[in-house]
Protein backbone atom coordinates (compact mmCIF):
# COMPACT_ATOMS: atom_id res chain seq x y z
CA UNK A 1 0.00 0.00 0.00
CA UNK A 2 1.76 3.40 -0.85
CA UNK A 3 2.49 5.40 1.66
CA UNK A 4 0.44 8.46 1.18
CA UNK A 5 -2.52 6.57 2.04
CA UNK A 6 -1.39 6.06 5.49
CA UNK A 7 -0.81 9.09 5.72
CA UNK A 8 -4.05 10.35 4.51
CA UNK A 9 -6.06 8.03 6.93
CA UNK A 10 -3.99 9.57 9.90
CA UNK A 11 -5.04 13.01 8.89
CA UNK A 12 -8.94 11.45 8.58
CA UNK A 13 -8.72 9.94 12.02
CA UNK A 14 -7.50 12.97 13.85
CA UNK A 15 -9.88 15.09 12.49
CA UNK A 16 -13.27 12.82 13.08
CA UNK A 17 -11.77 12.04 16.85
CA UNK A 18 -11.39 16.06 17.54
CA UNK A 19 -14.90 16.88 15.89
CA UNK A 20 -15.98 13.87 18.23
CA UNK A 21 -13.92 14.95 21.07
CA UNK A 22 -14.47 18.86 21.15
CA UNK A 23 -17.96 18.87 22.55
CA UNK A 24 -17.36 16.55 25.13
CA UNK A 25 -14.25 18.29 26.11
CA UNK A 26 -16.62 21.50 26.18
CA UNK A 27 -18.68 20.23 28.55
CA UNK A 28 -16.29 18.63 30.97
CA UNK A 29 -14.66 21.97 31.04
CA UNK A 30 -17.72 23.62 32.47
CA UNK A 31 -18.32 20.87 34.82
CA UNK A 32 -14.93 21.08 36.20
CA UNK A 33 -14.80 24.78 36.68
CA UNK A 34 -11.74 25.17 33.52
CA UNK A 35 -13.79 28.50 32.48
CA UNK A 36 -12.19 31.99 31.31
CA UNK A 37 -14.03 34.83 32.37
CA UNK A 38 -14.05 37.97 30.62
CA UNK A 39 -11.66 40.94 32.07
CA UNK A 40 -9.77 43.95 31.05
CA UNK A 41 -7.25 42.62 29.39
CA UNK A 42 -9.22 40.09 27.48
CA UNK A 43 -11.73 40.37 24.37
CA UNK A 44 -14.35 37.79 24.86
CA UNK A 45 -17.26 39.12 26.64
CA UNK A 46 -19.10 36.04 28.24
CA UNK A 47 -17.59 32.97 29.85
CA UNK A 48 -15.76 30.41 28.00
CA UNK A 49 -14.89 26.82 28.54
CA UNK A 50 -11.19 26.10 28.18
CA UNK A 51 -9.24 22.77 28.03
CA UNK A 52 -10.06 22.33 24.40
CA UNK A 53 -6.34 21.34 23.66
CA UNK A 54 -7.36 17.90 25.69
CA UNK A 55 -9.36 17.51 22.21
CA UNK A 56 -6.41 18.47 19.98
CA UNK A 57 -3.65 16.11 21.84
CA UNK A 58 -6.80 12.93 21.90
CA UNK A 59 -7.26 13.26 18.57
CA UNK A 60 -3.22 13.03 17.65
CA UNK A 61 -2.44 10.20 20.65
CA UNK A 62 -5.35 8.06 19.27
CA UNK A 63 -4.61 8.53 15.55
CA UNK A 64 -1.20 7.56 16.25
CA UNK A 65 -2.00 4.23 18.64
CA UNK A 66 -4.77 3.48 15.50
CA UNK A 67 -2.68 3.55 12.88
CA UNK A 68 0.49 2.41 14.05
CA UNK A 69 0.40 -1.45 13.91
CA UNK A 70 -0.30 -0.93 9.86
CA UNK A 71 2.43 0.83 8.86
CA UNK A 72 5.06 -0.48 6.91
CA UNK A 73 8.34 -2.10 8.23
CA UNK A 74 11.15 0.08 8.02
CA UNK A 75 9.01 3.44 8.05
CA UNK A 76 9.75 4.18 11.76
CA UNK A 77 13.72 3.53 12.47
CA UNK A 78 15.04 3.36 16.26
CA UNK A 79 15.78 7.60 16.42
CA UNK A 80 12.47 8.42 14.59
CA UNK A 81 10.85 6.04 17.42
CA UNK A 82 12.65 8.18 20.04
CA UNK A 83 11.58 11.51 18.37
CA UNK A 84 8.09 10.08 18.64
CA UNK A 85 8.22 8.73 22.33
CA UNK A 86 9.57 12.15 23.26
CA UNK A 87 6.59 13.75 21.74
CA UNK A 88 4.20 11.32 23.60
CA UNK A 89 5.37 11.12 27.01
CA UNK A 90 6.97 14.86 27.15
CA UNK A 91 3.03 16.41 25.60
CA UNK A 92 1.24 14.34 28.38
CA UNK A 93 3.53 15.95 30.35
CA UNK A 94 2.86 19.03 29.09
CA UNK A 95 -1.07 18.53 28.35
CA UNK A 96 -1.43 17.95 32.45
CA UNK A 97 0.33 20.94 33.33
CA UNK A 98 -1.87 23.21 30.82
CA UNK A 99 -4.88 21.54 32.05
CA UNK A 100 -3.80 22.08 35.50
CA UNK A 101 -3.40 26.04 34.35
CA UNK A 102 -6.55 25.85 32.75
CA UNK A 103 -8.19 24.64 35.96
CA UNK A 104 -6.56 26.40 38.79
CA UNK A 105 -4.56 28.87 37.00
CA UNK A 106 -0.62 28.16 38.09
CA UNK A 107 1.97 30.61 38.45
CA UNK A 108 3.93 31.22 36.05
CA UNK A 109 6.86 29.80 37.74
CA UNK A 110 5.76 26.01 38.20
CA UNK A 111 3.77 26.36 34.47
CA UNK A 112 8.11 27.04 33.61
CA UNK A 113 9.71 24.73 35.87
CA UNK A 114 6.81 21.71 34.27
CA UNK A 115 7.85 23.18 30.74
CA UNK A 116 11.62 22.64 31.22
CA UNK A 117 10.53 19.43 32.95
CA UNK A 118 8.97 18.22 29.50
CA UNK A 119 12.18 19.48 27.63
CA UNK A 120 13.86 17.42 29.97
CA UNK A 121 12.29 13.87 29.35
CA UNK A 122 13.17 14.61 25.06
CA UNK A 123 16.46 14.92 25.99
CA UNK A 124 17.62 13.30 28.78
CA UNK A 125 15.09 10.37 28.31
CA UNK A 126 15.18 9.99 24.41
CA UNK A 127 18.24 11.40 23.70
CA UNK A 128 16.91 14.26 21.12
CA UNK A 129 18.56 17.14 20.84
CA UNK A 130 20.29 19.81 18.25
CA UNK A 131 23.68 18.15 17.74
CA UNK A 132 24.05 19.43 14.66
CA UNK A 133 23.72 23.21 12.97
CA UNK A 134 23.95 24.54 9.71
CA UNK A 135 25.69 28.20 10.17
CA UNK A 136 25.26 30.37 6.91
CA UNK A 137 29.06 31.24 5.41
CA UNK A 138 29.71 28.06 7.21
CA UNK A 139 30.97 25.19 5.10
CA UNK A 140 28.36 22.14 5.91
CA UNK A 141 26.73 21.32 9.21
CA UNK A 142 28.64 21.92 12.48
CA UNK A 143 28.31 19.46 15.22
CA UNK A 144 27.92 21.22 18.82
CA UNK A 145 29.80 20.25 21.81
CA UNK A 146 27.25 18.67 24.41
CA UNK A 147 27.65 21.01 26.63
CA UNK A 148 26.37 23.42 24.20
CA UNK A 149 23.55 20.93 22.32
CA UNK A 150 21.74 20.59 26.02
CA UNK A 151 20.99 23.66 26.98
CA UNK A 152 20.30 24.98 23.51
CA UNK A 153 17.72 22.14 22.97
CA UNK A 154 16.06 23.00 26.15
CA UNK A 155 15.70 26.43 25.94
CA UNK A 156 14.03 26.34 22.35
CA UNK A 157 11.46 23.53 23.41
CA UNK A 158 10.42 26.23 26.33
CA UNK A 159 10.94 29.11 24.19
CA UNK A 160 8.69 27.94 21.31
CA UNK A 161 5.65 26.43 23.84
CA UNK A 162 5.94 29.81 25.32
CA UNK A 163 5.63 31.73 22.31
CA UNK A 164 2.63 29.83 21.31
CA UNK A 165 0.80 30.59 24.62
CA UNK A 166 1.83 34.12 24.54
CA UNK A 167 0.08 34.63 20.85
CA UNK A 168 -3.27 32.87 22.19
CA UNK A 169 -5.54 35.49 22.54
CA UNK A 170 -8.16 35.43 19.68
CA UNK A 171 -10.73 33.34 18.84
CA UNK A 172 -9.17 30.78 15.87
CA UNK A 173 -5.35 32.44 16.47
CA UNK A 174 -2.91 29.87 18.02
CA UNK A 175 -4.54 27.36 16.34
CA UNK A 176 -4.35 28.94 12.46
CA UNK A 177 -0.77 30.11 13.26
CA UNK A 178 0.18 26.60 14.41
CA UNK A 179 -1.80 24.85 11.91
CA UNK A 180 0.17 26.70 9.21
CA UNK A 181 3.29 26.55 10.92
CA UNK A 182 3.20 22.48 10.96
CA UNK A 183 1.67 22.95 7.28
CA UNK A 184 4.51 24.52 6.45
CA UNK A 185 7.10 21.59 8.06
CA UNK A 186 4.65 19.27 6.49
CA UNK A 187 5.02 20.55 2.50
CA UNK A 188 8.77 20.60 3.95
CA UNK A 189 9.14 17.47 5.13
CA UNK A 190 7.83 16.25 1.92
CA UNK A 191 9.74 18.03 -0.43
CA UNK A 192 12.76 15.77 1.72
CA UNK A 193 11.05 12.68 1.86
CA UNK A 194 11.16 12.16 5.45
CA UNK A 195 8.38 10.21 6.44
CA UNK A 196 8.41 10.47 10.32
CA UNK A 197 7.73 14.16 10.21
CA UNK A 198 4.84 13.47 7.37
CA UNK A 199 3.25 11.40 9.62
CA UNK A 200 3.20 13.70 12.80
CA UNK A 201 2.48 16.23 10.93
CA UNK A 202 -0.58 14.35 9.57
CA UNK A 203 -1.52 13.84 12.57
CA UNK A 204 -1.60 17.00 14.52
CA UNK A 205 -2.82 19.11 11.43
CA UNK A 206 -5.83 16.65 11.16
CA UNK A 207 -5.94 17.20 15.26
CA UNK A 208 -6.20 21.32 15.19
CA UNK A 209 -8.32 21.10 11.89
CA UNK A 210 -11.03 19.68 13.92
CA UNK A 211 -10.57 21.25 16.81
CA UNK A 212 -10.55 25.16 14.41
CA UNK A 213 -14.23 24.34 13.71
CA UNK A 214 -15.35 24.61 17.43
CA UNK A 215 -12.71 27.32 17.64
CA UNK A 216 -12.58 30.12 14.81
CA UNK A 217 -14.43 32.63 16.01
CA UNK A 218 -16.89 33.42 16.96
CA UNK A 219 -15.59 30.37 19.49
CA UNK A 220 -17.30 27.74 21.41
CA UNK A 221 -14.66 26.61 22.94
CA UNK A 222 -10.98 27.76 23.81
CA UNK A 223 -7.93 25.44 23.50
CA UNK A 224 -6.66 27.01 27.10
CA UNK A 225 -2.99 26.27 28.24
CA UNK A 226 -3.87 22.57 27.39
CA UNK A 227 -3.89 23.38 23.96
CA UNK A 228 -1.38 26.30 23.30
CA UNK A 229 1.55 24.57 24.99
CA UNK A 230 1.02 21.32 23.49
CA UNK A 231 1.05 22.77 19.79
CA UNK A 232 3.87 24.96 20.94
CA UNK A 233 5.78 21.87 22.06
CA UNK A 234 5.04 20.04 19.12
CA UNK A 235 6.25 22.58 17.15
CA UNK A 236 9.64 23.05 18.77
CA UNK A 237 10.14 19.34 18.11
CA UNK A 238 9.57 18.91 14.54
CA UNK A 239 10.80 22.39 13.84
CA UNK A 240 14.32 21.20 15.61
CA UNK A 241 14.62 17.79 14.44
CA UNK A 242 12.60 17.31 11.54
CA UNK A 243 15.12 19.02 9.29
CA UNK A 244 18.50 18.70 11.20
CA UNK A 245 20.31 16.50 8.91
CA UNK A 246 19.46 17.96 6.11
CA UNK A 247 22.11 20.33 4.41
CA UNK A 248 19.97 22.78 2.50
CA UNK A 249 18.21 24.10 5.74
CA UNK A 250 20.07 26.86 7.59
CA UNK A 251 19.36 27.61 11.05
CA UNK A 252 16.97 30.47 10.03
CA UNK A 253 14.56 28.01 8.64
CA UNK A 254 12.66 26.75 12.11
CA UNK A 255 12.91 30.64 12.75
CA UNK A 256 10.59 31.34 9.83
CA UNK A 257 8.35 28.45 10.41
CA UNK A 258 7.18 29.86 13.75
CA UNK A 259 8.05 32.92 12.84
CA UNK A 260 4.76 35.13 13.97
CA UNK A 261 4.61 33.66 17.26
CA UNK A 262 8.34 34.13 17.99
CA UNK A 263 8.67 37.57 16.68
CA UNK A 264 5.44 38.52 18.61
CA UNK A 265 7.40 37.36 21.95
CA UNK A 266 10.64 39.09 21.47
CA UNK A 267 8.52 42.45 20.55
CA UNK A 268 6.76 41.66 23.53
CA UNK A 269 9.45 41.18 26.17
CA UNK A 270 11.08 44.38 24.60
CA UNK A 271 8.02 46.39 25.03
CA UNK A 272 7.84 44.96 28.46
CA UNK A 273 11.34 46.18 29.42
CA UNK A 274 11.03 49.72 27.73
CA UNK A 275 8.20 49.89 29.74
CA UNK A 276 9.78 48.65 32.98
CA UNK A 277 7.19 45.80 33.58
CA UNK A 278 8.17 42.24 34.59
CA UNK A 279 8.55 40.11 31.39
CA UNK A 280 6.15 37.35 32.17
CA UNK A 281 3.51 40.31 32.89
CA UNK A 282 0.29 40.25 30.63
CA UNK A 283 -0.40 43.02 28.85
CA UNK A 284 -2.63 44.44 25.74
CA UNK A 285 0.37 45.16 23.51
CA UNK A 286 0.35 42.02 21.21
CA UNK A 287 0.05 41.78 17.95
CA UNK A 288 -3.41 41.25 17.60
CA UNK A 289 -4.46 43.64 20.12
CA UNK A 290 -2.59 46.21 18.15
CA UNK A 291 -4.48 45.47 15.07
CA UNK A 292 -7.99 45.28 17.01
CA UNK A 293 -6.47 48.99 18.29
CA UNK A 294 -6.19 50.13 14.69
CA UNK A 295 -9.90 48.63 13.97
CA UNK A 296 -9.54 46.00 12.58
CA UNK A 297 -12.68 43.10 13.19
CA UNK A 298 -12.00 40.19 15.10
CA UNK A 299 -12.18 37.87 12.05
CA UNK A 300 -10.34 40.58 10.14
CA UNK A 301 -7.32 40.27 12.78
CA UNK A 302 -7.29 36.78 12.73
CA UNK A 303 -7.10 36.69 8.32
CA UNK A 304 -4.22 39.04 8.75
CA UNK A 305 -2.36 37.37 11.06
CA UNK A 306 -3.05 34.05 9.42
CA UNK A 307 -1.76 35.61 6.08
CA UNK A 308 2.18 36.66 7.86
CA UNK A 309 1.91 33.20 9.27
CA UNK A 310 1.53 31.99 5.40
CA UNK A 311 4.39 34.91 4.12
CA UNK A 312 6.77 33.36 7.05
CA UNK A 313 5.80 29.73 5.81
CA UNK A 314 6.23 30.47 2.32
CA UNK A 315 10.16 32.17 3.22
CA UNK A 316 10.63 28.68 5.26
CA UNK A 317 10.13 26.80 2.41
CA UNK A 318 12.18 28.65 0.09
CA UNK A 319 15.05 29.36 2.10
CA UNK A 320 14.52 24.97 2.82
CA UNK A 321 13.68 23.71 -0.71
CA UNK A 322 14.68 25.95 -3.51
CA UNK A 323 17.98 28.21 -2.35
CA UNK A 324 20.67 25.44 -3.48
CA UNK A 325 22.74 27.84 -5.49
CA UNK A 326 26.38 28.99 -4.23
CA UNK A 327 24.75 31.95 -3.59
CA UNK A 328 22.78 30.48 -0.81
CA UNK A 329 24.27 32.14 1.74
CA UNK A 330 24.22 35.42 0.42
CA UNK A 331 20.17 35.05 0.17
CA UNK A 332 19.67 33.62 3.40
CA UNK A 333 21.84 36.82 4.80
CA UNK A 334 19.08 38.90 2.72
CA UNK A 335 16.22 37.35 3.83
CA UNK A 336 17.22 37.83 7.27
CA UNK A 337 17.40 41.53 6.69
CA UNK A 338 14.79 42.24 4.81
CA UNK A 339 12.36 40.14 6.92
CA UNK A 340 14.04 42.10 10.20
CA UNK A 341 13.38 45.59 8.70
CA UNK A 342 9.86 45.33 7.39
CA UNK A 343 9.19 43.34 11.11
CA UNK A 344 10.57 46.71 12.90
CA UNK A 345 8.94 48.97 10.18
CA UNK A 346 5.57 46.91 10.81
CA UNK A 347 6.34 47.47 14.46
CA UNK A 348 6.29 51.12 14.73
CA UNK A 349 3.48 51.63 12.57
CA UNK A 350 0.90 49.79 14.57
CA UNK A 351 3.01 50.74 18.14
CA UNK A 352 3.89 46.95 19.07
CA UNK A 353 6.94 48.10 21.20
CA UNK A 354 5.76 51.88 22.05
CA UNK A 355 3.63 53.92 20.27
CA UNK A 356 5.66 57.25 20.61
CA UNK A 357 9.19 55.50 19.74
CA UNK A 358 9.43 55.29 16.36
CA UNK A 359 13.30 55.36 15.60
CA UNK A 360 13.28 53.53 11.91
CA UNK A 361 10.30 55.60 10.37
CA UNK A 362 11.70 58.82 11.87
CA UNK A 363 14.85 58.19 10.64
CA UNK A 364 13.55 57.55 7.39
CA UNK A 365 11.25 60.65 7.42
CA UNK A 366 14.65 62.55 7.99
CA UNK A 367 16.04 61.50 4.84
CA UNK A 368 13.26 61.98 2.81
CA UNK A 369 13.03 65.32 4.48
CA UNK A 370 16.59 65.78 3.48
CA UNK A 371 16.58 64.63 0.34
CA UNK A 372 13.60 67.31 -0.35
CA UNK A 373 15.63 69.98 0.92
CA UNK A 374 18.68 68.92 -1.35
CA UNK A 375 16.31 68.73 -4.20
CA UNK A 376 15.00 72.28 -3.58
CA UNK A 377 18.32 74.05 -3.35
CA UNK A 378 19.50 72.80 -6.52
Amino acid sequence: MPEGVYYVTGFVIALIVALAMTPLVKKLAFKVGAIDKPNARKVHTRIMPRLGGLAIYAAFVAAFLLLYPFLPDGLLNRYDMNLIKGMLIGGTIIVLLGALDDRFELSAKVKLLGQIAAACVVVFGFDVKINLLNIPFGASMQPIAEWIAIPLTIFWIVGVTNAINLIDGLDGLAAGVSAIAIGTILVMAVLMGFEPVILLSTLLLGGILGFLVFNFHPAKIFMGDSGSLFLGFSLATLSMLGFKQVTIVSFVTPLLIIGVPLSDTFFAIVRRMVQRKPIFAPDKGHLHHCLRELGYSHRKTVLIIYGIAAFFGACAIVQAAVVQSPAANWVTFAVIVILLFVMQIGAELIGLVDKSRRPVLNMLQRLRLKTETDSNTK
